[in-house]
């Protein structure tokens, strides 16, 4: 413990702080990223894969076979895997570019299935009435069942965004300086294990604090809205 209080204004000079902070950034650039891109493209496939259309039919079944493959691949074996393409085919060396179009694949399959339960969740009759009224697909889903399937989804969805926070640190397998990472470096220039990830652990809480209280306030807005 002596040891460790020796070392904290050793640890929190002006540069580790900026380094700190650096690392941070890349955390939450990853995490938002894959998650905006995870919402807006797993949303789509989500409404595609609902349609009957016959013509569609190819997608679909791309979509099932896109979903169910990265939704149990272990999120490291896709990094790594992707990596390794890169590294074959020399499309690029960034690995900040990597980790992110990784993260944006598998959070897209991940919030994909999420957005087709809370479709999924709606009554048949409500399918029915709106195909009564001359509703196309589109228009049913803007105006009777999204409405209704917020209230589904959300919870989950917030719930794999506080979880993507943390399955970014994987992204430090392959070198993105990102807060484990950091933590890390941290580690090897001689700084207390327990100094230098427990800093990591508080900040990672900070990303995610935030967040999850945003999920709770989005949460009861809904309920409050359908009372």
């Amino acid at each position: 413990m002596e040891r460790l209080i020796e070392e904290i204004p050793n640890f929190f000079t002006i540069w580790n702080v900026i380094f700190l902070a650096k690392a941070m950034g890349v955390t939450f650039l990853l995490t938002a990223i894959g998650c905006l891109v995870g919402f807006s493209v797993g949303g789509l496939l989500a409404i595609f894969r609902k349609t009957k259309s016959i013509y569609l039919l190819p997608i679909r079944i791309f979509i099932i076979i896109y979903t169910e493959i990265f939704r149990r691949v272990p999120f490291l074996v896709s990094l790594l895997l992707f990596f390794y393409v890169f590294q074959i085919i020399k499309i690029s060396d960034n690995l900040f570019l990597i980790a992110t179009i990784t993260v944006c694949i598998i959070a897209t399959a991940y919030i994909g299935e999420i957005i087709r339960s809370g479709i999924e969740s709606i009554n048949q009759t409500q399918w029915d009435a709106a195909a009564a009224m001359n509703f196309s697909y589109y228009q049913t889903l803007r105006e009777i069942i999204f409405p209704q399937a917020w209230k589904v989804i959300l919870p989950p969805a917030f719930g794999f965004f506080i979880m993507f926070i943390k399955d970014t640190a994987l992204a430090s397998q392959i070198g993105v300086m990102e807060l484990t990472f950091a933590a890390k470096i941290l580690n090897n220039k001689g700084f207390s294990p327990l100094l230098s990830f427990g800093t990591i652990l508080i900040l990672y809480f900070i990303l995610s604090f935030p967040l999850d209280r945003f999920g709770k306030f989005m949460e009861k807005k809904l309920a409050s809205n359908r009372n």
